[in-house]
């Protein structure tokens, strides 16, 4: 239950964060590319650049200790946010990004495996199985969503063979919001021999996620979606699997001894985490999911469906504006991604912020080959989280009827 579960009071959390109170008459709708961040977390970095500010692991005095303390402190934090078996599971990176180049790099796979995605994976979730199917000769299935953009299970079951290694999914789409079918995407994976891996970035921030219930092999999602500072990240691995996996970025930090012709690696995961770490930006991170859990998931699942909700009944049904994704708000999460006929999605979003200084995504969304594929320049993304109001929400529709109206 969180600190808000008996009634929760969006506008008391709004006197947490620093950006609203200095930015009254913006509306941020931009969380899916980066969240806002509390005073808690701002406090609790300078805490670290203020009173130990060290390096982490390589000295043995009161302040390096003290950091020592507050990282390990961050990484209970996030092995029992996703319910992982051990600490050791979890490693910090810089983002998503990293998160699943280090699996992509690490994992050993070779010429004719198979490695399935969706088409409507973020870049970060394409680009490194295209790059090794260029340089190494493994096979990248790309599977057809439904033509509502929702998973397509049947397509899934057609596309495991004896010869894929790995599916690579995302749970959330930054696309259009919709939510993939993960643990029945599992139990075909496990099923197959295959291994899996989640792109967790949109999800976590919003939803409680069970990497133990879900059996997910490897789990990858940012900071900086969910209230913590920019540069770093998580990727969560079975422990028996990171154990197999060669590090494919070595240096300080990675190994306890080193000669002219050998090393020894560390244990799991100090041997993933080379050179001087991002230290402020993960003990930041640490108090970004004590906040979140203070609010509640309950909470922020229902604050974004009562958004995405009325921004949907408000403008679903005006002509000229193109939904992306399914139309039921339910299955979009916090994202309402659409295109208004006749306009460039970069006007659209230029006229939202200079008219009523609504802050939105427009473009591709770093989903580049599934635009290409619709024949489409992009489109623009309204992506809301537990901070916003019913009336940033409305503003927003209203405005959207008004540009759609110029047309």
């Amino acid at each position: 239950m969180g600190l808000f579960s008996s009634g929760f009071n969006v506008n008391k959390v709004r006197e947490d964060f620093p950006f609203i109170s200095n930015n009254k008459d913006a509306i941020y709708f931009d969380n899916a590319c980066m969240s806002l961040k509390p005073k808690q977390v701002i406090d609790k970095m300078l805490e670290y650049y203020t009173l130990y500010t060290a390096c982490g692991g390589r000295s043995h005095h009161k302040f390096s200790e003290r950091v020592n303390e507050e990282v390990e402190k961050a990484r209970l934090e996030v092995k029992k946010l996703i319910n992982a078996r051990s600490e050791k599971e979890i490693i910090f990176t810089k983002n998503t990004t990293e998160s699943i180049n280090l699996v992509a790099k690490s994992l050993g796979l070779r010429k004719g495996d198979e490695v399935i995605i969706t088409d409507k994976e973020h870049n970060s979730n394409l680009l490194p199985w295209l790059r090794l199917n260029k340089d190494k000769g493994i096979i990248v299935k790309i599977m057809v969503s439904n033509q509502d953009n929702t998973f397509n299970i049947e397509n899934f079951k057609r596309a495991l063979t004896k010869n894929t290694k790995l599916v690579s999914v995302h749970h959330r789409s930054n696309l259009d919001g919709v939510t993939n079918p993960i643990e029945e995407i599992s139990k075909l994976t496990h099923r197959n021999g295959s291994l899996l891996l989640v792109d967790a970035a949109q999800s976590v921030p919003s939803m409680e996620i069970d990497v133990k219930k879900l059996n997910i092999d490897f789990i990858a999602f940012s900071g900086h979606k969910m209230l913590a500072p920019t540069g770093v990240g998580v990727l969560y691995g079975k422990l028996e699997l990171l154990s197999k996996l060669s590090p494919f970025i070595l240096g300080g930090e990675t190994v306890s001894d080193s000669s002219y012709d050998s090393y020894t690696l560390k244990e799991v995961p100090h041997r993933f985490e080379a050179g001087l770490q991002n230290y402020a930006g993960i003990i930041g991170f640490g108090e970004a999911i004590r906040y979140l859990k203070k609010v509640g998931f309950n909470n922020i699942e229902k604050q974004e469906a009562a958004l995405n909700k009325l921004v949907t009944e408000r403008l679903m049904n005006n002509s000229k504006i193109e939904l992306i994704g399914p139309k039921d708000y339910k299955l979009r999460g916090n994202i309402f991604s659409f295109n208004i006929k006749g306009m460039e999605p970069h006007n659209v979003s230029s006229i939202l912020n200079s008219s009523a200084n609504i802050a939105v995504r427009s473009g591709a969304h770093c989903v580049h080959s599934w635009f290409n594929k619709h024949k489409l320049k992009g489109s623009v993304r309204a992506s809301l989280y537990f901070y916003n109001t019913e009336e940033e929400a409305l503003k927003f529709a209203e405005e959207v009827e008004r540009i759609a109206g110029m047309v």
